[in-house]
């Protein structure tokens, strides 16, 4: 009997692999003959990187600069003339220092230092997953990175960060087209975001990242501008775009500047990982992450991994520390039943601290439940 598991991370508690380890062991505790493959699953934000490494591509270390310049060690991850690059692994949230956001100036440039520095090292094919910035910058630092110029009234460099936008004049992209000459870049994004507006990438995602009341407002402006100073410079107007505000607007400049095509990430990861191939002919798919919630069923990796079971023909179940779905809802995505943590320990603060136990514990119920 063959049990696949292909479980997000459970964020701030958990990686995939110890969840895809404990879940395991508690299968074969209660059915020694069953047989576990880990398929480990990103959704293009942090975690990205490790998921793909562990699906067999190379990791090529790059120092580049963190979301408030100070340089940090990340790279990307390479097999044949293909490149994973994680923004969130460069520039993103988790690389603030001490934690402390900076909502007005962090800078989205290190994660096209990354890029800059796979395109250097000949990788024709770039998949940049984009989730879990630290910035509202446009995707200005990304492109700087990559030979454009962003100047103010006086022909000098703005400051990095959304702010320094309000006074950005002129923009000058001919290093980077020729940079770009020959590269296939997609970008990994689970958003539909516009880049301005009251859904765009500073109302919704700003607060998230510190940005007050008075912040959201002037980033917002900031992107307008940004926006119209990128629509005279490329001739066309991608600021209402599908996925525009993803990562502070780096799905914007990806889109208008850089010609990237944007896709689903979890669907993007799943190809890399071969996961068609390696879930044909399981008796069961477990899926799951931290939380199963409404946010669960806007795409994000227990969809795309249930989708994929479901056109597999293998039955799905999740293993999740909380759910809020009802069983009707998970049975839409392709989800027949959902185990939580919070079932077996009903103090949230202790299934994130110490998830391993209770993990294994999950996969005895679902052994005892497997026909």
């Amino acid at each position: 009997m063959l049990v696949v598991v292909a479980s997000d991370k459970f964020k701030g508690s958990v990686g995939s692999d110890e969840v895809a380890a404990a879940v395991g062991d508690g299968l074969r505790l209660g059915r020694p003959e069953v047989e576990v493959d880990w398929v480990p699953v990103a959704d293009g934000g942090d975690g990205t990187l490790a998921a793909v490494v562990a699906a067999g591509f190379e990791l090529v270390p790059v120092t580049a600069a963190g979301p408030t310049g100070e340089p940090v060690l990340s790279g990307y991850a390479r097999r044949g003339d293909t490149a994973v690059v994680e923004l969130a692994d460069v520039c993103g949230l988790v690389r603030l220092p001490g934690g402390r956001p900076a909502p007005m100036t962090a800078s989205s440039r290190g994660v096209g230092e990354v890029l800059a520095a796979a395109i250097a090292d000949g990788c024709s094919r770039v998949i940049l997953g984009i989730g879990g910035s630290a910035s509202t910058d446009g995707g200005a630092g990304l492109i700087r990175a990559l030979g454009a110029q962003v100047l103010d009234a006086r022909g000098e460099e703005v400051p990095e960060g959304g702010a320094g936008l309000l006074a950005a004049e002129s923009l000058e992209l001919a290093a980077i087209r020729e940079r770009l000459q020959g590269v296939d870049l997609v970008i990994a994004c689970d958003v539909d975001n516009p880049l301005t507006g009251p859904t765009g990438a500073a109302a919704t995602y700003g607060p998230q990242k510190g940005a007050t009341p008075g912040d959201v407002e002037e980033l917002d402006k900031a992107m307008a501008h940004w926006a119209d100073l990128v629509t005279s410079s490329v001739g066309r107007d991608e600021r209402e775009a599908a996925g525009a505000g993803a990562a502070g607007g780096v799905g914007f400049v990806g889109v208008a500047v850089l010609g990237a095509e944007l896709r689903a990430g979890i669907g993007l990861m799943l190809e890399l990982a071969g996961f068609d191939e390696r879930v044909r002919g399981a008796d069961l798919l477990v899926t799951g992450e931290g939380k199963l919630d409404e946010q669960t069923l806007r795409g994000k990796a227990v969809v795309g991994v249930a989708a994929a079971g479901v056109a597999a023909g293998v039955p799905v179940v999740a293993v999740c520390g909380v759910n809020t779905l009802e069983g009707e809802q998970l049975r839409e995505v392709g989800v027949a039943k959902a185990y939580a943590l919070n079932d077996l320990e009903p103090d949230v603060q202790r299934c994130i601290a110490d998830p391993v136990p209770l993990l294994r514990m999950l996969g005895e119920r679902i052994a005892a439940d497997l026909r």
